[in-house]
């Protein structure tokens, strides 16, 4: 913290100096969508004249301190019509905006002025933001828009394969992305084990993904930050719109509660497909269904209030002798408060629950498993001057653990109920960061993080021989888990280990001409839970547990630099950047490890360390009937878990031989070459095209490299962690929209999606598993895909 004093107070002071002999006042105010009321959070609001201006925030807000006088001030907002206002500022001035869509016939805004890209000017790196006017065009399987599978396609984002859960982000693993709806923590982002993510898109309101440069406000997970936003409802007049597709339909209903006042919003979606299978006698169910809630009342200009939800559930069942079912429940209450025309505030009280459970009638027993926390946020948001911004806040999370309960399903299963322990812990942060536009050129972002994390008592916790839970085995080279030398009963009330860390964020970006910049950024991140997966791709199954006494908590380093340029006015831009990452404490396995119903999973964790690099590239086409881009990512994404070179204070064997010798290896998700390419092009008002083409070099995998004979089987032996690799993936996807023209005439409008996934029915491996063939003896290799050529047709209706 000490280093940063000296910064702010030289920004503070230059402010001042240069703010002396001049009168300012502020322009302030919302800015909504004319047709529903609804904020939108990111307009550009700018004065050409002065090359300054801001943008909104999450709430429709802004506020721009100017000298007084006269000026053009520029508002616009891609997809809808440009406002060009002079106005006269001799004092304060509320200027609340409504935009209209660019598809409504209105009386064109000529802009004289060249006025600069914001984008290019800011700070703010290695952020993608997708519209979802965007998403809605990006081909997927089945034909349902997909937020998750949209940003696959852009640049350092992968995942694990089709049908994979999760996503990964610059060589990161899937657990290390926060991901928020309406500032709710989602613990498990898809439905049906992957093939579609928990979010509705006709609910979702706005999209972004920090990959790096991450602002000082959001902590708590390593590789990335997904914030999506829900929409907020029409306080004008009722809507409705929804879809019908192959396998799953949506309904989104919103309304005012009082014209202009309050208004409601209510969604759901769920998928049939299941209802089909009686129909080749298959007694088998694969369903999902979830519901966004969202009611916002403005009480005045200076006060506003949400409540807003979600609830979605996975079933999926075998003969009803086994069914799985999973699924997140969150829920928000904000209040939006104006302290002065520069001083924003939001409270936010956030419940999030992600549940388990098995029922497995044919051993007579049933398993629940979770995680919950309830959280409370206060952030304010200080337009100190038209060149600084501050954002400063708290956030306190309490965590409840529950790695699994066992009941019996009926009275004679003979199973005894069993509660595995569970975990407690608390994570509090405060935090400050500014936005500092030093001169034309130059602007500057930084901040500080200060986190700490409790890890609380709990019921029973292991004591091990100088606490070292795992021990190695110096005649056989393996890890094995030690046996404990005592039980104790710290209790709830009682404080096992607790973590603080100092987390700085800095980045810069300097603009060379009117349509090229270069920026460069440092963050440092802190990580105290951990997934439990061993697996590349997470399953409903897996655990989190918290870091504690034998769990250190992940640190992570990383430095990116670019250079963005806007071509032809705007209409392409040009990303480039190169990053480096380095973690601390990430966890390992020994081999053999059992990460299901293990009461004492310290036993199999071991501490190791990550790290990732690369490039990225991305080429976008912003404007005219032709729209898309081209995203490449050159990267390597490794991890090392060391053996101890001497022994030390805990007792570790000097002997150690590490994982894989304690060499660096691939880690699951390192992926060399990344390419997408995805177009859209609009021929007339009836016919739209969008296509996506991917390439991935193949995930790293484990094939046999060996065998031997015993009694008569023939066992395979494997060689050192991830040194092969499964076949290159590739997919080309079409879709066709097709909107009737007789839409203008009628008080329902509708259009239709054709679909055709994986075009060339290219057969992608999920695994390569080896057997031995019962006819010749010969061991083969099977592959196994999930997908070949899938066609989908989807009916979007809205009202």
């Amino acid at each position: 913290m000490k280093g940063y004093l000296p910064i702010i107070l030289i920004s503070l002071l230059c402010l001042s100096f240069s703010s002396w002999g001049q009168q300012k006042f502020t322009l302030s105010g919302t800015i909504s969508e004319s047709s529903s009321n609804e904020t939108l959070i990111g307009v550009t609001i700018a004065v050409p004249e002065l090359s300054t201006g801001v943008t909104t925030n999450e709430y429709g807000f802004y506020s721009l301190t100017l000298p007084e006088g006269t000026y053009k001030v520029l508002i616009s907002y891609l997809g809808f019509k440009d406002v060009l206002q002079e106005i006269t500022l001799t004092e304060n001035r509320r200027l609340d905006y409504l935009l209209d869509e660019e598809a409504e016939e209105l009386e064109e805004v000529v802009v004289t002025e060249n006025v600069e890209k914001m984008d290019i000017r800011k700070p703010q790196m290695s952020v993608n933001t997708l519209s979802v006017g965007t998403i809605k065009k990006i081909p997927v399987i089945l034909g349902e828009a997909d937020v998750i599978k949209s940003i696959l396609l852009l640049p350092g984002v992968t995942n694990a394969g089709e049908g994979a859960s999760g996503f990964n982000v610059r060589g990161g693993s899937a657990d290390q992305n926060l991901i928020l709806l309406d500032e709710a923590i989602i613990f498990n982002s898809s439905h049906l084990f992957g093939f579609f993510s928990v979010f509705n898109p006709d609910a979702i309101k706005d999209v972004k993904l920090y990959k790096g440069g991450i602002p000082a406000r959001y902590g708590g997970r390593v590789s990335s930050v997904l914030d999506i936003f829900q929409k907020e409802g029409n306080s004008k007049e009722f809507k409705m719109n929804g879809g019908i597709g192959a396998v799953a339909s949506r309904l989104l209903i919103e309304g005012p509660i009082k014209k202009d006042k309050a208004a409601f919003l209510i969604g759901g979606r769920a998928s049939y497909a299941h209802l089909f299978l009686p129909l080749f006698d298959v007694d088998n169910t694969a369903y999902f269904y979830d519901l966004n809630t969202k009611l916002n009342y403005r009480v005045n200009d200076k006060n506003n209030i949400f409540l807003s939800g979600y609830f979605g559930r996975d079933v999926f069942g075998i003969n009803d002798s086994f069914v799985n079912t999973y699924g997140n429940t969150v829920g928000n209450f904000r209040w939006n408060h104006l302290f002065s025309d520069k001083l924003f505030s939001n409270l936010s009280l956030i419940y999030s629950d992600y549940y388990y459970g098995l029922k497995l009638d044919f051993v007579g027993f049933n398993w629940n498993s979770g995680i919950r926390n309830f959280n409370i946020k206060y952030d304010l948001k200080h337009y100190a001057t038209d060149k600084l911004q501050v954002n400063y806040g708290i956030n306190n999370v309490y965590y409840e653990f529950n790695p699994g309960k066992i009941e019996p399903s009926n009275d004679e299963s003979g199973i005894v109920e069993e509660q595995l322990t569970q975990k407690y812990a608390n994570e509090f942060a405060a935090y400050v960061d500014f936005e500092h536009r030093v001169t034309d050129n130059l602007s500057l972002g930084y901040g500080l993080r200060f986190s700490h994390f409790t890890r609380l008592g709990q019921d029973e916790l292991n004591v091990y021989a100088n606490n070292n839970p795992v021990e190695f085995d110096p005649f056989l080279l393996i890890y094995k888990e030690a046996e404990p030398i005592d039980v104790i009963n710290p209790g709830k009330g009682t404080t096992l280990s607790d973590f603080s860390n100092f987390e700085p964020r800095a980045s810069l970006s300097y603009t060379l001409n009117e349509t090229s910049s270069i920026k460069a950024s440092y963050t440092r991140l802190a990580q105290y839970l951990h997934l439990l997966s061993n697996t590349s791709s997470p399953t409903p199954l897996d655990v989190w547990t918290p870091s504690g006494p034998f769990t250190k908590p992940q640190l992570l380093d990383q430095y990116a630099f670019g250079y963005f340029k806007n071509l032809k006015d705007g209409d392409y831009s040009v990303e480039t950047e190169v990053f480096y990452k380095d973690v601390q404490n990430r966890i390992d396995y020994i081999d053999g490890a059992n990460l299901i119903a293990n009461n004492a999973i310290e036993q199999v964790i071991l501490n190791g360390e990550a790290r990732a690099y690369g490039l990225e590239f991305l080429l976008r086409k912003n404007e005219g009937k032709l729209q898309g881009w081209l995203a490449y990512t050159l990267s390597k994404s490794e991890q090392r878990t060391p053996g101890r070179a001497s022994t030390t204070d805990d007792g570790r064997s000097n002997l150690e031989s590490g994982i894989n010798f304690g060499n660096w290896y691939n880690t699951p998700y390192d992926k060399t070459h990344d390419v997408s390419l995805f177009v859209n092009y609009d021929f007339n008002e009836k016919w739209s095209v969008s296509s996506n083409f991917t390439y991935q070099t193949g995930q790293p995998t484990n094939y046999p490299i060996g065998q031997f004979q015993f009694q008569d089987l023939t066992v395979p032996y494997y060689g050192l962690r991830n040194t092969q690799r499964l076949p290159a993936y590739n997919r080309l996807d079409l879709s066709a929209t097709l909107t009737p023209r007789k839409n203008k005439n009628k008080k329902i409008k509708g259009e239709w999606v054709f679909s055709l996934y994986n075009v060339y029915n290219r057969r992608n491996a999920a695994s390569i598993n080896f057997r031995q063939n019962d006819d010749t003896g010969v061991n083969e290799a099977v592959r196994t895909s999930i997908f070949g050529i899938v066609p989908a047709v989807t009916y979007n209706f809205k009202l």
